[in-house]
């Protein structure tokens, strides 16, 4: 059946049955795709986030869905749809990435790379796990944001626990501008421009400089474009 999602009444159609598709392949068939699916489409459609982080828990505990997982573990963070547990979001986080989670992988990362959280007895062994799934987040599932959070640490280094370590910086924030981060190409054109980790070198600078500029613009318009559609109701 074709649907014209220009017609209110084929737009509830449509989505009452991917609503019982996912019920279905859920509830009767034990598919944790489908779980997952049903949790979005809680969280996205009805809005429902007590029920959403539900779906997203029994997908995490009885199936080992990583999504699931880190979706569940995010909730448990902001407490949404439930109370707020950091050490309990971190598990849950942590547990997504190990499942083989890139988005889980930087959360968890950041999580325990944060001073602002204790999440394990040892500072040291926890900065490290951090450090470890940042690097996890970037190189093994090509999350930009795992690569630019970890050259933050390498840049500025944590005190009394990392050392600055300037070329690791620069090598991972090469992988975060190529990928399109602005604020990594910014980086790079100030390090270019001093020599800190990389060549001194003015051209060089401007170059990511001006890569950085198109990167922002870029990004602003697309911020206008999802303004413009979350004002569009369907």
């Amino acid at each position: 059946m074709a649907f014209n999602f220009k017609n209110e009444e084929d737009v509830r159609l449509y989505l009452k049955n991917i609503y019982t598709e996912y019920r279905f392949g859920c509830d009767s068939e034990k598919d944790a795709n489908a779980c997952h699916l049903l949790g979005d489409y809680m969280e996205s459609i009805s809005g429902d986030f007590e029920k959403a982080g539900e779906i997203y828990k029994a997908n995490c505990d009885e199936r080992n869905w990583a999504r699931s997982c880190a979706k569940y573990g995010g909730y448990l963070g902001v407490g949404r749809g439930c109370e707020q547990n950091m050490n309990e979001a971190f598990k849950y986080i942590k547990k997504g990435c190990e499942l083989g989670d890139g988005i889980g992988c930087v959360r968890a990362g950041i999580l325990a790379s944060s001073p602002k959280h204790k999440l394990m007895d040892s500072r040291a062994d926890q900065v490290a796990l951090g450090m470890s799934m940042l690097s996890k987040g970037c190189y093994e599932h090509n999350k930009e944001e795992g690569c630019f959070y970890l050259s933050g640490i390498y840049l500025g280094g944590l005190k009394g626990e990392v050392e600055p370590n300037l070329k690791e910086a620069y090598k991972l924030s090469i992988k975060s501008c190529e990928a399109g981060n602005p604020y990594a190409c910014a980086n790079l054109s100030q390090m270019h421009a001093r020599g800190d980790g990389a060549e001194k070198s003015e051209s060089l600078a401007e170059a990511f400089r001006e890569r950085s500029r198109v990167l922002h613009r870029e990004l602003k318009k697309a911020q206008k474009q999802i303004e413009f559609g979350q004002g569009i109701q369907v």
